[in-house]
């Protein structure tokens, strides 16, 4: 039944009978099978059939809520008794905004010396894939902004706020101010994260509180490509501090605090809304309380 549950899982994320199948190592033809196989099981219908996959039924709808609980509490029971025998071991899957993702090693060092049976996966998301990997338990835990947008039935920890701060090369003319309000960097050849990104968003709601408009020159959804842009010349980056400081020591790069607004956002791990935590989660909670960012 769980292996049949986390198919049906799988079909309801992918939106395609194919695409679940590869995502869970089975053909095609057995993972229809074992879908249904739990119609019938259960009997009702789950799944809208014609040519394709035609979306869940109102009882489909209900069912996967209901999975998603039931393979939750066995994938974290399987943990349980996996650390009574074993230890601490298994595999922690983490997804965090581009913006955190320097952030992620004061979380993943000290877990792992301390459990080395660990095995980490870190993802970059936008922070509504996040919220959608949770649900669809693609990911035991976020790092995503916790007071900007919705989150829903989540777990939160609080980790470090998020301060703005205008990017340039330091030889850079602009480089010798000790900050720059956002109206004088809104006129700048800019390149920003593309607007799925909630960083992005900050930044557009920022602009307009200081009352211009923002015309970003280039956008992109990889820090690694703004920072190469401005260590090219010519051009400016706004991002947080902490997804910069590795390239400001040897990168030739400078970051100005941007001031009217002088804004900050608060940073945190997201984690499912369930107790008790599988021994690996909590681990990680465990880390998230002692790190110091």
């Amino acid at each position: 039944m769980i292996d049949k549950l986390e198919m049906f899982i799988a079909l309801a994320r992918e939106k395609h009978f194919g695409r679940a199948a590869e995502s869970c190592g089975v053909t095609q033809p057995t993972l229809s099978a074992a879908i249904k196989q739990l119609e019938e099981q259960l009997g009702v219908m789950l799944v809208w059939r014609g040519s394709r996959y035609g979306g869940l039924t109102p009882e489909g709808a209900r069912v996967l809520e209901r999975a998603r609980t039931i393979v939750a509490d066995t994938r974290a029971l399987r943990e349980e008794m996996r650390a009574v025998k074993q230890g601490l071991s298994g595999d922690l899957r983490i997804a965090a905004i581009p913006t955190a993702l320097a952030a992620v090693s004061a979380l993943t060092q000290p877990l792992t010396t301390r459990h080395p049976g660990l095995r980490l996966t870190v993802l970059s998301r936008n922070s509504a894939e996040i919220l959608q990997m949770l649900d669809d338990l693609q990911i035991d835990a976020g790092i995503t902004y916790l007071d900007n947008e919705p989150l829903g039935r989540v777990t939160t920890l609080p980790l470090y706020t998020e301060h703005y701060n205008l990017v340039i090369r330091a030889d850079d003319p602009l480089a010798t101010r000790r900050a720059l309000t956002w109206a004088e960097a809104a006129g700048l050849a800019l390149c920003l994260l593309t607007p799925d990104m909630q960083n992005r968003r900050i930044v557009d709601r920022h602009m307009a509180e200081a009352g211009v408009a923002l015309r970003p020159r280039l956008e992109s959804n990889s820090i690694i490509t703004l920072i190469a842009h401005v260590q090219s010349g010519g051009w400016a980056t706004i991002l947080p501090r902490r997804s910069v400081a590795p390239f400001l020591d040897g990168g030739g790069l400078v970051a100005l605090p941007l001031t009217e607004p002088e804004a900050e956002h608060q940073v945190g791990l997201v984690a499912p809304h369930r107790e008790p935590h599988t021994p690996v989660l909590a681990a990680l909670l465990d880390a998230a309380r002692r790190a110091q960012f």
